[in-house]
Formats: C-alpha cells, sequence, structure tokens
C-alpha cells in the first residue's frame, strides 16, 4: 500500500495511515452518534447510506442546525472545489452527501468555485483554463441532481465585488500568527494564499448578510478541510454571524491505495470523463490492500457506489472468506463505476445548456 508512513492532513495535502478519530480529537470535533442519527432520521424519514456507516461521522454544531431546523427556521449549505482539473470519484463522495441533504432539508446550496486559489497555488492554471474547468465542474455538481433553483455558483473572481467587503471584515478579525498556526505558512508563502482562506469563509456569512438576519451555514466536506472553518467559528462571532456548522467525511483513497484520491496523481484517480477502457486498465493495476477495510476497491463501493447495506456487507464477507478472489471483484467493479460513469455522462449532455445559464 502507498499510505505508508507519518500522516499528514491539510488543505492541500493528504498523505499517511489515516485514524479518523484521532483526527477528530486533533480538530476538536465530535463525533455522530447513534442519538444524533435518530434525531436526523426523525426530521428526514430516513438515513443516507453515508450516515448509516459512517461516512459522514464528525461534526460541529449539527445537533444546533436540527434545533434551529426544528424550530422552523432554515438553514444554508456550503461546499466547493478548486477548478483546476477534471472532477474525480473521491469529489463526488461529499457532493453526493450535499445534494442528499438539499434534497431532504430543502436548503439552499452555495457553491464556490475558488479559481483565485488555483492560481495562486498552481503555475499552470490561470484566468482561462480555471474558466474551462469552472464550468466542466460546474456540469459535474448538477448531473448529481442538484436543484437548479435552490443552487447558486460563486466564482470569486467573478463575484469578487460581493465578497470581499465580507473577506475584509474577516480578515480584520484574524491575525497572521493563526494563520501561520493554523495553516503552516511560512515566510515563502505568497501573499495571496495568505489573505485566499476569507474568502473561502466569506460565503458561509453569505446569506446571512443579503438577508440581514442570521441564518446558520452548514458545510459538508471532507475532514481534510477542517482547518478553514475552524478560524471562520472563531471570528464569525466577532461579526455577528452564525457560525458555520460543519459535517466531515472520510476520504476516497485512490487506486494504490493512498490516503486520498487525488488529480496529482491522475493515474490512481478515476474520472468523470474516464472512457471505459481506461477505468478497466486502471482498476486491473491497482492494489487491494489484502483485507477490504483496506481495500480501494471494496472502499468505492462502500463509500459511494453501493447503497444497499446488505450488498456491502456480502461483499465484504466474501473478500474475507475467499467467495470472491480479487480479480473477480476488480472485475465487477469495473462494470459498476463503466455502468455509473455511463449514466453520468448522459446527465451531463442533457443539462449542459442550463449549466451554461446558471454561470452567465
Amino acid at each position: 500500500m502507498a499510505n505508508k508512513g507519518a500522516p499528514v492532513v491539510t488543505p492541500w495535502e493528504v498523505k499517511g495511515e489515516i485514524d479518523y478519530d484521532r483526527l477528530m480529537e486533533r480538530f476538536g470535533t465530535e463525533p455522530i452518534t447513534p442519538e444524533l442519527l435518530e434525531r436526523i432520521k426523525r426530521h428526514t424519514g430516513r438515513l443516507h447510506h453515508m450516515l448509516r456507516r459512517g461516512v459522514f461521522y464528525s461534526h460541529r454544531d449539527l445537533d444546533a442546525i436540527l434545533d434551529h431546523y426544528k424550530g422552523g427556521g432554515r438553514f444554508v449549505l456550503y461546499t466547493g472545489r478548486g477548478p483546476s482539473g477534471p472532477v474525480h470519484l473521491g469529489h463526488l463522495v461529499p457532493w453526493t452527501f450535499t445534494r442528499h441533504l438539499q434534497e431532504v432539508f430543502g436548503s439552499k446550496l452555495f457553491f464556490q468555485f475558488t479559481d483565485d486559489e488555483r492560481m495562486l497555488i498552481r503555475d499552470d492554471v490561470d484566468e482561462e483554463a480555471a474558466g474551462h474547468w469552472v464550468l466542466e465542474n460546474a456540469v459535474d455538481l448538477m448531473a448529481l441532481g442538484f436543484d437548479p433553483e435552490k443552487t447558486e455558483f460563486i466564482v470569486n473572481t467573478r463575484h469578487v465585488s460581493e465578497l470581499y467587503p465580507l473577506a475584509l471584515r474577516i480578515a480584520k478579525g484574524i491575525t497572521c500568527s493563526t494563520m501561520r498556526a493554523a495553516f503552516g505558512f511560512s515566510d515563502d508563502s505568497n501573499l495571496g494564499m495568505m489573505f485566499f482562506p476569507t474568502m473561502q469563509a466569506a460565503p458561509c456569512f453569505l446569506a446571512s448578510e443579503r438577508t440581514g438576519e442570521p441564518v446558520p451555514c452548514l458545510v459538508p466536506a471532507g475532514i481534510d478541510q477542517d482547518t478553514y472553518w475552524r478560524i471562520t467559528r472563531d471570528v464569525a462571532r466577532k461579526l455577528g454571524y452564525p457560525k458555520p456548522a460543519q459535517v466531515h467525511g472520510r476520504m476516497l483513497p485512490g487506486l494504490t491505495g493512498d490516503a486520498k484520491m487525488s488529480s496529482s496523481r491522475p493515474l490512481t484517480a478515476i474520472y468523470t470523463t474516464d472512457v471505459p477502457e481506461l477505468v478497466e486498465r486502471k482498476i486491473a493495476g491497482a492494489d487491494t490492500g489484502n483485507h477490504p477495510a483496506r481495500c480501494p476497491m471494496y472502499q468505492y463501493r462502500y463509500l459511494l457506489l453501493t447503497e444497499d447495506d446488505e450488498k456491502a456487507r456480502e461483499l465484504y464477507v466474501d473478500c474475507l472468506e475467499g467467495g470472491i478472489d480479487c480479480r473477480e471483484c476488480k472485475a465487477r467493479l469495473a462494470e459498476t463505476v463503466n455502468r455509473f460513469l455511463g449514466r453520468h455522462r448522459r446527465r451531463r449532455r442533457l443539462i449542459r445548456g442550463g449549466v451554461e445559464k446558471m454561470l452567465e
């Protein structure tokens, strides 16, 4: 397996053996308990498979969001993407769960494209490239079934006139020492990256700013992104806004067992644009980990592709007891992934024109 060595978990890099319970302790988050799951089920009527299986397992103030909703209040959802390339299956884990939350709670989603961040950290991403990937990534998002009437795209460089005044107020409440401690910035870090987190924080308060009343925000994301929301919560009350709540997910591993599927290692990722033959080759050459709990092949089904708990359990048992060998498992997974991607690409073609209008 590739994910050996000392773990590193930052918004920009994830590697090593990831202990998700230790991350909760390190970041100071709370587990999603059976009692909290029961509360969610009472509101929604059912539990998404990512909640049943603990894919989304940690939170901050999710209980407060439920209290607010129970009292007749509304809240907004907020998540996003740095547009620097095609979407892979790892991106779809938090997006699929966010779509579920939008459906069951009827919440508006702010989806932020941090094109400014991509240009600050990537030499091969300029305004033209970022603009191309904003559209392509937006089509991937909406192909998952988000409600276009309740989804708003925020592109940082295009919507800077609304975001920047908020970012300025946020920046004034955060010291350089806090930024260095939270993100590990050094004297070699460029100035833009020091300021960028305030732009990422701004959508947390956008609904409150627009309406003139406090509107809570819930951020579904991988736990590797937690740093942004810790500093945002620290400054929220100073500015008179509700603290953003969070629900944290586990990360989809790469094909060679990396802790997180990454666009920086394209041969270890499965993209929504991959043709069937390429999917088959990538999966055929993947590491299996010798146990379903460590096997990317099983994790793709468990985290994303298989909603039926009984089927997931049967595959786990078959793997442990020799009822299925790795070659057969890979062949079945390639079929499953290609069916999923085939449906996804058809939806992409159907909705592309509508997404272009949403981005106008």
